[in-house]
């Protein structure tokens, strides 16, 4: 209820103000030497104006021409209203004031054809929308195939009674200095002594960190 009582109260508003400033208007272009449907003329091409230029600023707030008529317009409503409050002589007007009245009609037609046919404000630039990415898909697997069992060989045959194997050739002999032959036999009488046997090659290589060809080769020439 109270907003009704609200709206209502400035329609109101906006009926006397516009009641009054057409009248003034008209009273205005009257003393000017506009008479007749002249006069009437008058306040509705001002009227006419405002309301060109304020749809024009809701539309494109940031148009300087549609805030330049505007102000014009509202600036003749304004002047005709204090014209015409006793501040001026209705019965003799001033040369100058006559020349604006009888030059409004091609100002507010100037205006409103520049207000109707402006160009309209570019669009803002729609926000780049982000790139579409495609989903990454599963790496291929790769299934290695595994390869066949080597076919099973058939048993070597026997060999015959009576054949003797061929005998494995021996390594050769690796030359072993005589210093060293002589610590070795040392080596090896000590260690029959102690343990009644005689020293063997993996005895020689792991106690005194000999290669193996060589202690290979000393506990030949020992044995």
């Amino acid at each position: 209820m109270l907003r009704t009582l609200r709206l209502d109260a400035v329609l109101i508003q906006a009926v006397i103000a516009g009641a009054l400033s057409f009248a003034h208007l008209h009273d205005l272009a009257a003393a000017a030497g506009q008479d007749g449907w002249k006069a009437w003329a008058y306040p509705v091409s001002v009227d006419l104006l405002l309301v060109a230029a304020w749809r024009r600023m809701r539309n494109d707030g940031g148009n300087r021409d549609a805030w330049l008529w505007f102000a014009i317009a509202l600036i003749a409503s304004l002047g005709a209203n204090v014209a015409t409050a006793g501040l001026l002589d209705m019965n003799d007007v001033p040369d100058w004031l006559r020349i604006l009245v009888a030059g409004w009609p091609a100002l507010a037609f100037l205006g409103g054809t520049l207000l109707a046919h402006a160009p309209a404000a570019p669009p803002e630039p729609q926000p780049e929308s982000a790139p579409v990415t495609e989903p990454e898909t599963a790496p291929e697997l790769t299934v290695e195939r595994v390869p066949d069992p080597a076919p099973e060989l058939p048993p070597a045959e026997p060999a015959p009674a009576g054949v003797l194997p061929e005998p494995v050739p021996a390594p050769p002999a690796v030359p072993v200095p005589p210093a060293l032959m002589a610590h070795a036999q040392k080596i090896a009488d000590a260690h029959r002594a102690q343990t009644g046997q005689p020293i063997d090659a993996e005895t020689l290589r792991t106690r005194h960190g000999l290669p193996p060809a060589l202690a290979d080769s000393i506990a030949l020439q020992l044995a």
